[in-house]
Formats: C-alpha cells, sequence, structure tokens
C-alpha cells in the first residue's frame, strides 16, 4: 500500500510521463542488479540481499536464504553477496559460498554482469528502432536554398542571395545542391547560372574560383543548409543485425571518448565554470556517424543528471506514438552509457572489482593465491564516491536551472 501510495503521490505531483521514465530506469536498475544475482546463483555464491533502492526499507520478503524487497529511495538498486573482499567476516561454514573463494572466471562473470546485461538491453533497443522504425539517411534535398553567400566569392561578385536556388548550370537543370557541384567544371570556367528567386527565374553568369579545400574543383562561394535531409529507410531482420552491433559499437566507442573527455582536467573544468556562471539555454545537436548521438552545442561536457535523463523520457512519453524511436534509441544510449562507466578499474565500481580480480590472477603463482588487500583501496573509494557526488550535484543543479532539450 506504501508503495502504491508513493506512486500515486508521484504521478499525481510531477504527472504520468514522469512516473513511466521513473519505472524504465528502475527497471533497467533492476536488469542490472538481476544479472549480478543470477551469475552469482550460478556460480554457487550466497546472496543475502536483493534491494531495489536505497534508504529505509518500505517492504521485503525471504525465500529461502535471501532477503527480496523496496527501499524509500529509487535511485538504485544492490545485491549483497557475501565475502566480497579480504575485510568481511564470514563464518566458516561459508567461506567456500564467498565471492573471494570462487576462481577467477567465476568473479569476473560476476563483476561484468551488471554491465553486461545493460549492453544486452542496449542491442535490443537498437534492433528493435532499425526494425521498427528503419534507418535515418541523410540524403541530398531538391528543396534546397543558398543560405551563405562568402564574401569576394564568385557567387557574392555575381550577387546571389541567401534564399536564393540553383536549378540549372549552363542550361542543364540540376535538382540537389549535389547535382549542381558534380556539373561544375574546372576553377577558371565561365558558368551560366539559372536563380530560382522566389516566383522569377534569372541568369547569373560568372567565372568558377579555386575551392579552398582543393584547388583542382570550381567553386561557386554559396553554402547551404537545406541541402540534405532525413529520411527513413525500412531495415530487414537480417539486414538489422549487423546494422545494430554497428551502432552498438559507435555508441560504445563515443561514451568511452566523453567519460575520458569529461574527466580530463579540461573537461571538469569547463563543467564547473558552467555550474558556476549563469545557464543558458543549451541544446542537444546530433553528431555524425551514428543514428542517435547527442552533445551539448555550447558545452560537449555538459552532463546529464537523474533529473535531466527523467525529464526526457517523459517527453517523449508524453507523445509515444511520435516519439517512439527517439525514446528507444535514448534509452539505448543511457544503458550504453551506465555499462561503460560501470567499467570504470575503480572501487565502488563493477570495473573495480574487475581490476582487483584481474591483479590477483597475475599476481597468483602456481600452488599460491593471491589476494589483495582491499583495506588499501579504501581512501580511494570514498574519494570516487566524494568526486561522483559533487559532479552529481552540479549536474542536478544545471538540470534543475537550465533543462537540456533535444532538437526537433
Amino acid at each position: 500500500m506504501l508503495v502504491a501510495g508513493l506512486l500515486a503521490a508521484v504521478t499525481a505531483i510531477w504527472g504520468l510521463p514522469l512516473l513511466l521514465g521513473l519505472l524504465l530506469i528502475l527497471a533497467m536498475l533492476f536488469l542490472h542488479e538481476f544479472g549480478h544475482y543470477l551469475t552469482a546463483r550460478w556460480a554457487g555464491m550466497k546472496v543475502t540481499e536483493f534491494y531495489l533502492g536505497f534508504g529505509p526499507r518500505l517492504w521485503s520478503f525471504r525465500r529461502e536464504e535471501t532477503v527480496y524487497g523496496l527501499k524509500a529511495i529509487p535511485f538504485g538498486a544492490y545485491v549483497r553477496i557475501i565475502g566480497m573482499n579480504n575485510l568481511e567476516q564470514v563464518p566458516p561454514a561459508e567461506e567456500h559460498r564467498t565471492y573471494r573463494s570462487k576462481p577467477y572466471w567465476r568473479r569476473m562473470s560476476v563483476a561484468v554482469a551488471g554491465s553486461t546485461m545493460h549492453f544486452l538491453l542496449a542491442i535490443v533497443l537498437i534492433f528493435s528502432f532499425l526494425v521498427v522504425g528503419g534507418r535515418t539517411e541523410s540524403v541530398p534535398s531538391p528543396d534546397w536554398t543558398v543560405s551563405r553567400v562568402a564574401s569576394d566569392s564568385p557567387a557574392h561578385r555575381a550577387g546571389l542571395m541567401p534564399g536564393d536556388r540553383i536549378v540549372s548550370v549552363n542550361g542543364s537543370p540540376v535538382a540537389t545542391m549535389d547535382d549542381m557541384v558534380a556539373v561544375l567544371p574546372g576553377p577558371g570556367t565561365p558558368v551560366s547560372l539559372g536563380i530560382q528567386r522566389g516566383s522569377d527565374e534569372v541568369v547569373r553568369d560568372l567565372v568558377l574560383g579555386s575551392h579552398p579545400q582543393d584547388a583542382g574543383r570550381g567553386y561557386i562561394g554559396v553554402a547551404s543548409s537545406s541541402a540534405r535531409s532525413s529520411q527513413s529507410v525500412d531495415v530487414g531482420f537480417v539486414e538489422a543485425v549487423p546494422e545494430t552491433f554497428e551502432e552498438f559499437g559507435f555508441l560504445v566507442k563515443e561514451s568511452v571518448l566523453g567519460i575520458g573527455s569529461f574527466f580530463s582536467p579540461d573537461g571538469l573544468g569547463s563543467f564547473f565554470q558552467r555550474v558556476a556562471e549563469q545557464p543558458t539555454s543549451t541544446e542537444v545537436s546530433s553528431t555524425g556517424g551514428g543514428t542517435f548521438s547527442g552533445v551539448a552545442a555550447e558545452d560537449e561536457n555538459r552532463v546529464i543528471s537523474i533529473l535531466g535523463v527523467l525529464r526526457l523520457f517523459a517527453d517523449f512519453l508524453s507523445d509515444i506514438t511520435e516519439n517512439y524511436g527517439r525514446l528507444l534509441l535514448l534509452f539505448a544510449l543511457v544503458n550504453i552509457f551506465i555499462g561503460v562507466f560501470n567499467m570504470i578499474p575503480l572501487l565502488p565500481f563493477d570495473g573495480g572489482h574487475v581490476a582487483i580480480a584481474t591483479y590477483e590472477r597475475l599476481r597468483s603463482r602456481r600452488g599460491h593465491r593471491y589476494t589483495a588487500d582491499v583495506s588499501k583501496m579504501v581512501p580511494v573509494a570514498y574519494a570516487v564516491v566524494v568526486a561522483l557526488i559533487i559532479v552529481g550535484l552540479g549536474a542536478l543543479y544545471l538540470d534543475a536551472s537550465d533543462p537540456v532539450q533535444l532538437p526537433g
């Protein structure tokens, strides 16, 4: 009853879309911990607790040796496995069921299980998007117009203006900007351009210059922001498989690079400078190379807190028919980012347990197993937690005062 009351209160205060977004995040966290739970049980480890949330206990029940339940703060989950390190005291009769007593590959399987669940979920989401929604491709637009004329260029001297559309070159019709570029002769060649200007068609003669990036190409001196448009292309089940893994690989790479960039001295400095300054409107724009990715237009080191993610989910869920594809991809990106971030080789991340298990394996010799002294790593773990809290509060402040908005 208490849980139902809390959910009803969230719905009444923030609306149904935000509640649904919260439930999506809780489901993701549950799957993360469920991965640890399953692999620990398969490895013969003793799991004593499986809770969704932190803080005061709201509800729980015991089944065999494990207590399952809900806690008051719904922004996390955890599975307690006995004997995760050499500091924990465990009865001798249960030592054989501890995490630390198991072979290297068993410990590794448990440590990476959370991120693996995120990655599997992301792959399913990307595949679903491609099959149901199709692939978005950039294609030449027949409705393009000139958006900028370079100063002292052949186009500028010939009187071309923003809003013009070049419809012919030397009397030959061209439908798109790509078509126009393809038929241009070399530098120094006179050309006659047919220009659509409003309802009128005019002719402008000019002599092509040399392209700044390729001296062998003819150059007019115009740019167009409408030269290309996006269209959805159907993708079959078979074709979607390699594209799914290609997109997954791209997003993993971008997440790794993004995390590395953010936690660099320049990245952290830029982030905290933005927190200290008066926030200004930020928009996420797409980057080339993938179906979905985004960086802040003003500050690519902007990170999004749980509040920002919830708001984005709520925006998409408020019109699920229109935004289902973007919701799938956003959820995939969140899962990939968390999966990668969780593999940072420091405690308390799962990657820290991977690093410890690997270090122990490398230090072990035939017949003698080396055990790392985790007490030496506790100060580092505390420092990491404090740093995450500070960054999290900064991101929460930015999301409260300057919400991120996706284009379109």
